[in-house]
């Protein structure tokens, strides 16, 4: 089956969509994206998604004008691909649009707006056994609050992870944890979950809220703070969270286990309840 896309307006076949070479978003990365998931048909927390969503165009001055359609849109792909009934992604993409090589943002042009589906199952495995990962200096802009597709540095780090033979990469700035290179990351010390406060080092993740939420209503004690590189070796158990990763432990970091080597409790009571959720 031919795999149908969204583009500017139009459902097509994915070998007719056509992006201008001079789009902004091949040209400068001036671009936004967002990746809903979607449990047989339902998206689970699609309002979240829309208001992170805004919120990068906001910060970049992107205007685009018809988000109301998005669902729509989404609900369209599901279905002309056959994806009803499968857990599938709904990837959205918006640049600036197409305009002359120019460094300021041009006036007056409409953006690129880039829409697909596909498969997207849980990883069952590495939610059963968790994973290992490895850990990286964080390399990337200031602004990584936005979901902007400058993904360059987060791709070279997670590149270096599977050469590895790893689940993720954590992302270590001046001696603290930030995040990983697509995931939240929280931690668990003494039956306390911590994870670093929202700000411009790290994106706000929407897996992250929910487990926070969960915590909150099931009497499990959190912090949000900075923790340090230091404190990742010491932790009890360790959270990889994201909307493809979903709740999944990670039972080492660079080759030392974390606790004992296995998904702790707490780890395992999150995931009960966020697929409670779904």
């Amino acid at each position: 089956m031919n795999e149908i896309v969204y583009l500017n307006g139009a459902f097509v076949d994915k070998s007719e969509a056509k992006i201008s070479a001079n789009d902004r978003g091949f040209i400068f990365a001036d671009g936004v994206y967002e990746v809903v998931k979607y449990y047989n048909g339902k998206a689970f927390r699609y309002d979240d998604h829309l208001v992170r969503l805004r919120r990068s165009l906001a910060e970049l001055d992107i205007k685009y004008d018809s988000i109301e359609n998005i669902a729509l849109i989404f609900e369209a792909l599901l279905e002309r691909n056959n994806l009803n009934d499968k857990h599938a992604g709904l990837y959205l993409q918006i640049s600036r649009g197409e305009h002359k090589r120019v460094h300021h943002f041009p006036d007056n042009i409409e953006p690129t707006v880039y829409a697909f589906a596909y498969h997207m199952p849980s990883f069952t495995d590495n939610l059963e056994n968790g994973i290992k990962i490895i850990t990286h200096d964080d390399i990337r802009w200031q602004r990584c609050d936005i979901k902007s597709v400058s993904l360059l540095p987060n791709t070279m780090m997670y590149n270096k992870a599977v050469n590895e033979g790893a689940g993720e990469c954590i992302l270590i700035r001046d001696g603290y944890v930030t995040e990983a290179t697509h995931s939240s990351v929280l931690g668990v010390k003494n039956g306390t979950v911590i994870t670093r406060p929202l700000s411009n080092l790290i994106l706000p993740g929407i897996t992250r809220k929910v487990i926070l939420e969960i915590c909150a209503e099931n009497g499990i004690p959190f912090e949000e703070r900075a923790f340090s590189e230091t404190e990742l070796f010491e932790l009890d158990e360790l959270i990889i969270a994201g909307t493809g990763s979903e709740v999944t432990s990670a039972v080492s970091v660079n080759e030392i286990p974390v606790g004992n080597g296995k998904p702790g409790e707490i780890t395992r009571f999150i995931q009960q309840k966020f697929f409670e959720l779904v």
